[in-house]
Parts: C-alpha cells; sequence; structure tokens
C-alpha cells in the first residue's frame, strides 16, 4: 500500500454562498481557549489528551453512550450499505469500536484499515482488533487513491482542523461510487432536549467519568466532548463542505434529535464517450 497522500485532482462543486470555496478553511468549531491557546495548538492537544484517556476510554464510553451502543453503531453501517467484500477504512478508530462492527459485516478483518491520531488509542485497539492500523491524520491520509470502499468516522468529526480538506481526502481514497459515513452527535434542536444534555453531557458525565477511574484526565475529556458539541457547526456547513470537497448524493439524517449520520458518495467516472 503506497505511504503519504497523493494531489487531489477531482473536480469541486460549484461555490455558492452557503458552500465553502476551495482552498477555505472550515474548522468544525471556534477555537476552545479553555484548553488550547489557538488553531495550531488542536492538534497537539487532542493527540495528548486521547493519549492520556486511551487506557480508560471504553469505560468512559460506556457512560456517554445514550444509546450509541454496538447496535447503532453496526445500523448506521448497514444503512450505508456496508457488505462483506468491501474494503472499509476507519479514520480515529480510538479503541476500535467502530471497527469492531465493520469487521463483523465484512467478515474479513483484513479488510478494515484503522487510522488515528493518537498512538495509544492504536495500542488499545490493537488488543481486540487483528486488523491493520495506521498512525495519521484525516486531512493527510497515508493511502492510495481509489483504495478503499468505505470510509468512516465514529463522533470525531468535530476533532479535525479542516472540514473541506479532510473530506477531499476522503473522497480521493475512495473507489467510485464509494460512500463516506459520518456518525455524530449534534447539538439537539429543541430547547429541552439541549437544556437535558448539557446536564447529563456537561456536568454528569465529566463528573462520573473522573469518579469511575478516569481521574481528571477523563473529566476535562467529558467537558471538551460537550463543549465541541454545543459549539460545532451546524449540520448544513457540513454538509456543505462535503458538497465542496467534490462528494454526492450529501444527506444528514437524525435520530433522536441527537444523533447525525452524514453520508456522500464518490459519484463514477464517466468517460468521453459516457461508459463508466
Amino acid at each position: 500500500m503506497p505511504i503519504g497522500p497523493l494531489p487531489f485532482e477531482g473536480d469541486n462543486a460549484v461555490p455558492t454562498e452557503s458552500t465553502p470555496r476551495v482552498g477555505t478553511a472550515v474548522e468544525p468549531h471556534p477555537v476552545l481557549d479553555a484548553y488550547y491557546g489557538d488553531r495550531t495548538q488542536r492538534q497537539r492537544f487532542v493527540r495528548g489528551l486521547f493519549n492520556r484517556t486511551a487506557h480508560h476510554y471504553d469505560r468512559i464510553n460506556a457512560i456517554f453512550a445514550l444509546g450509541s451502543g454496538s447496535w447503532y453503531r453496526s445500523q448506521c453501517l448497514r444503512r450505508a450499505g456496508l457488505q462483506p467484500g468491501m474494503r472499509v477504512l476507519d479514520v480515529a478508530i480510538g479503541t476500535g469500536l467502530v471497527a469492531r462492527e465493520a469487521v463483523s459485516l465484512c467478515g474479513n478483518p483484513g479488510d478494515v484499515i484503522g487510522l488515528d491520531l493518537s498512538e495509544a488509542m492504536l495500542a488499545e485497539a490493537r488488543r481486540s482488533l487483528p486488523i491493520p492500523l495506521i498512525q495519521g491524520v484525516a486531512d493527510a491520509l497515508p493511502l492510495a487513491d481509489a483504495s478503499v470502499d468505505l470510509v468512516t468516522i465514529g463522533y470525531a468529526l468535530r476533532h479535525v482542523g479542516d472540514l473541506t480538506a479532510t473530506f477531499r481526502e476522503f473522497r480521493r481514497v475512495l473507489r467510485p461510487g464509494g460512500t463516506v459515513l459520518v456518525m455524530e452527535i449534534g447539538r439537539p434542536r429543541r430547547p429541552v432536549t439541549r437544556h437535558l444534555m448539557n446536564a447529563y453531557l456537561g456536568m454528569v458525565v465529566p463528573a462520573v467519568s473522573r469518579l469511575s477511574g478516569g481521574g481528571e484526565s477523563g473529566r476535562t475529556l467529558m467537558r471538551y466532548y460537550w463543549e465541541t458539541i454545543d459549539r460545532c457547526v451546524e449540520p448544513e456547513v457540513i454538509t456543505a463542505a462535503m458538497a465542496a470537497a467534490g462528494l454526492a448524493q450529501v444527506r444528514c439524517d437524525t435520530d433522536y434529535d441527537l444523533f447525525k449520520n452524514y453520508t456522500g458518495k464518490r459519484q463514477a467516472e464517466v468517460t468521453a464517450s459516457g461508459a463508466e
């Protein structure tokens, strides 16, 4: 497998007032100065935070899950069209929660590749998943062009630096007809749901995470999670970034006023004669 990203040469969507323009960085949320000073420090902060919490992340996630357990991740993958024989790249694999369901659906561990910024998270994933693992970042994927059928990222899009650059990379490594699946938690639209989530995710979960063995790093992780959710850009900005990166059939589905599932496809190439 060639290592190192290759130049993106796909056509971009025609910019509109709601579509990010080529070359314009689209951040998932503003700088959170309670955690890092400026956007250049974000990646280092996120890597350090996940390195410190990797060994008890699954315990924290079980508290945080809110129904997004293995059955829900499997359902999302099925809806995205994952079938045996397809090759999957799971970006921000973490401890392997999404990848584990992908392996179950694919049937062959060799067909699922895991990538993460955090070496500690990759070490945790390696304990239970006999799949290829790569350390890397979402906006510079060390994979060849057109090498996978499905790119997934589960509850980690808020941690990338540039949405459009990330989606360009996702499109680049997809084979024609391939799919991007983004599983995220979005800011609830209904005021009552937002107040409940603010109390639960903003206060209860961080406190329980600290007391259950995560310590101060566990508390910081879950506080940071909620603040990135609460201050994340609107779904329309994310779908516009997907379209600007050249993805087609872009859509966002919402479950329970909280869980967002973004999908988009790399269109099959059409030759001058009209044949694919």
